[in-house]
């Protein structure tokens, strides 16, 4: 079985064929779904999902870098309401990034501190989304830098310097589309980190994995990516899909 340990199955995209696209996932053998927050906006269709799928759905809280705005008081008082509810698993997905907009940072960086805060008061894993902000994204974490701080590099694109670092600091690396791009990169060195500190997930809707690339992503296509990481390590897919989903469940508890 495995686990997409990130995918936004409850956004618009899916709107039109949702049931559909969860069952293609779980005939795929994708047994499990972890759904990253994004903003207040999409809390009630994350938990319809979550509700319609209860023994399959688990959901984390927090407020994406991009929807970091002039309201940002008023989601992080969201977020902070929501967590006191003891529904989710993890924090996220939060972080830096400078891709789309780089005049937003100190507020990015401001929201990233308080959300990490959240989650060692809470005892909660971290998802971090890092976009262009290798650098700035360290800086916030060799702040809090313990042996309770822990989580994830959601869509891990960093150099393998930026992998061991983001090792150093108790965080597992997301997996995705990418390491099936030509131009991905981390296929070049991914088989020299352990396989105890890698997750899969896809980030459905989005970086839909080759031969899809350019489509809409979805969740039955983890075992594209599962795959390509077996051939990088040389073991089984079977293999791929033990480890893991033993270090989601690890993480997730």
């Amino acid at each position: 079985m495995f686990i997409d340990t990130h995918t936004h199955l409850y956004v618009s995209e899916f709107d039109k064929d949702r049931d559909e696209v969860m069952k293609r996932a779980i005939e795929a053998g994708v047994g499990q779904f972890v759904l990253p927050a994004i903003d207040s906006h999409h809390t009630k269709a994350m938990h319809a999902l979550c509700e319609q799928y209860p023994d399959r759905v688990s959901m984390m809280m927090g407020l994406h870098p991009t929807h970091v705005g002039e309201n940002h008081v008023d989601e992080l008082a969201h977020v902070e309401a929501q967590l006191k509810s003891g529904k989710y698993v993890a924090v996220g997905e939060l972080g830096i990034d400078l891709y789309w907009d780089t005049t937003k940072l100190a507020l990015q960086q401001q929201a990233f501190h308080k959300q990490i805060q959240w989650a060692l008061e809470y005892d909660l894993p971290i998802v971090i989304h890092c976009r262009d902000a290798f650098k700035e994204v360290f800086e916030v974490l060799d702040a809090y830098k313990s042996d309770r701080l822990r989580g994830i590099f959601h869509c891990f694109t960093g150099t393998e310097e930026d992998a061991h670092r983001a090792i150093s600091h108790n965080m597992l690396l997301g997996i995705g589309g990418v390491v099936t791009f030509k131009n991905g990169k981390i296929d070049q060195y991914l088989s020299d980190i352990p396989l105890e500190k890698i997750l899969l997930e896809t980030d459905a809707p989005y970086l839909a994995p080759v031969p899809y690339r350019g489509k809409r992503n979805e969740s039955a296509y983890l075992p594209l990516i599962a795959q390509k990481v077996a051939d990088l390590y040389g073991v089984s897919l079977e293999a791929i899909a033990a480890q893991t989903t033993a270090n989601a469940r690890k993480l997730f508890q």
